[in-house]
């Protein structure tokens, strides 16, 4: 494994909504793809890393660590960002740094909008969002966010926002008239804030800095809903026994 310099070389995938990004972080430089369409998640990510790679002139075993955005966001998504981040690892004998998407907006909106104070709302279908609030402490652009309010999935109208953040994330544009009255009070909101493997990467840095890895096998998506699919034979009992109900 990689001696983990002050300069760390970070390999990080983001799958968790309807864009897929890489990025490559070495040192204070990044790099990254970015690709649309969720169905194209699986095809598209390797070869970005792969473009990544061969722009930089390394190859994956010269990086200190592979990150991934782990959620919460698509079911899909998170799985493939898993599994690709643990079959990089695997490959190359790499720990893993899983980074919280909600996490990521935050320091994107903090870098573009220089908010101390963001909560991020992303839409999580059904008529529900995932959120958390944050607060950034110094004027640092990267700065690892300090949790105000941990990531929750709930209606749009249960959001609660302490104070005044500024709000980012598809979530309030796609449940404008809930937020109408709480998002709407600030220039600064941004709809089209979303998370990103630039900030997954540079999120990473801190955190494998901190000592704040797992092994390839530890690592696992953030599910926020406690059943989102069933299994074949799942499906079979809960049938089965919604007929036995029913004679």
């Amino acid at each position: 494994m990689p001696t983990i310099s002050a300069h760390p070389v970070i390999i990080a995938v983001e799958t968790s909504s309807e864009a897929a990004s890489v990025a490559l972080l070495r040192g204070d430089t990044v790099i990254s793809r970015a690709s649309s369409g969720v169905r194209t998640h699986s095809q598209s990510v390797l070869p970005m890393i792969q473009e990544l790679l061969a722009e930089a002139g390394i190859t994956l075993k010269d990086c200190n660590a592979v990150a991934f955005g782990s959620g919460p966001g698509s079911f899909t998504g998170v799985r493939t960002a898993c599994g690709v981040a643990q079959g990089l690892a695997f490959g190359a004998n790499l720990p893993v740094v899983p980074v919280v998407t909600l996490d990521a907006m935050a320091l994107a909106c903090h870098q573009r909008q220089g908010a101390t104070d963001v909560l991020a709302v992303l839409d999580a279908r059904m008529g529900e969002v995932y959120w958390a609030q944050y607060r950034f402490a110094g004027g640092a652009v990267l700065a690892e966010p300090q949790v105000v309010q941990p990531a929750v999935l709930s209606a749009p109208g249960a959001v609660q926002a302490q104070g005044a953040p500024v709000f980012c994330g598809n979530g309030l544009s796609a449940y404008a008239d809930a937020f109408a009255g709480v998002a709407d009070g600030s220039p600064a909101n941004v709809a089209e804030i979303m998370p990103h493997a630039e900030q997954i990467a540079q999120l990473a840095s801190l955190a494998l800095a901190a000592g704040r890895t797992v092994t390839a096998a530890e690592a696992q998506p953030l599910y926020l809903r406690n059943k989102v699919a069933y299994t074949q034979a799942e499906r079979r009992d809960i049938n089965a026994a919604k007929a036995a109900g029913g004679a």
